[in-house]
């Protein structure tokens, strides 16, 4: 019997499955129809996204995770009054920092991140609005934080992966830092970090309607 705490499950060379949840947004924006018990698509081949439709026997894929605590490295950008983190292998490549303070994120500079050029509020807002955790901050002198002020929930993220907040996920692996406030799954089958996603649908250009 279930004691209503939501969670996701991995089931091996299968799909996510997620118990409980009573807040899935779609990637359109809408709330989909949940369901005690739901499997998600995580092999990128189902043409019932997000759902399971079992494709995922058809194409042989597979879940196992692969080893890479080689790339676990979180770079530290100081600046005068703040350090803002960032963690390589726990981002999907959302471009919300760049969006929210293109000042202090911007890819064409160097160091892509600069924290002095911007504000305290303006590098607060990033940290909220990145779906990854893979940034954090501090005031000087302070721990990293990271900034998550959402409810539980699982969001489709449009030709990326599920935005995850506030719910347990079983997991071999965890990157320094991450944490289950808010994290991303991989939904294209691609991610050398399952069931973590690490931005490979961005860089295959991988899309829904695949």
């Amino acid at each position: 019997m279930s004691d209503g705490k939501v969670t996701i499950e991995q089931r091996e060379n299968g799909p996510l499955v997620v118990k409980n949840l009573g807040d899935l947004r779609l990637a359109d924006g809408t709330a989909a129809e949940c369901k005690p018990v739901m499997a998600l698509c995580r092999c990128g081949g189902s043409s019932n996204k997000p759902f399971c439709d079992g494709t995922h026997k058809e194409i042989g894929f597979e879940s196992a995770e692969s080893n890479v605590t080689d790339k676990d490295k979180v770079r530290a950008y100081q600046g005068k009054d703040v350090t803002i983190y960032y963690s390589p292998l726990l981002c999907s490549h959302a471009g919300e920092c760049g969006r929210h303070a293109a000042s202090v994120f911007n890819t064409r500079q160097k160091p892509w991140i600069q924290p002095d050029n911007g504000s305290l509020e303006e590098i607060r807002e990033v940290m909220r609005a990145c779906p990854s955790g893979a940034l954090r901050y501090s005031e000087t002198g302070g721990a990293g934080e990271l900034v998550s002020e959402e409810a539980v929930s699982v969001t489709v993220e449009k030709d990326g992966p599920y935005r995850v907040c506030n719910i347990p996920v079983e997991a071999g692996y965890w990157a320094e830092g991450q944490s289950e406030k808010k994290y991303v799954l991989c939904r294209c089958g691609k991610s050398a970090n399952k069931p973590f996603c690490d931005g490979t649908h961005s860089d295959e250009g991988w899309s829904d309607g695949e």
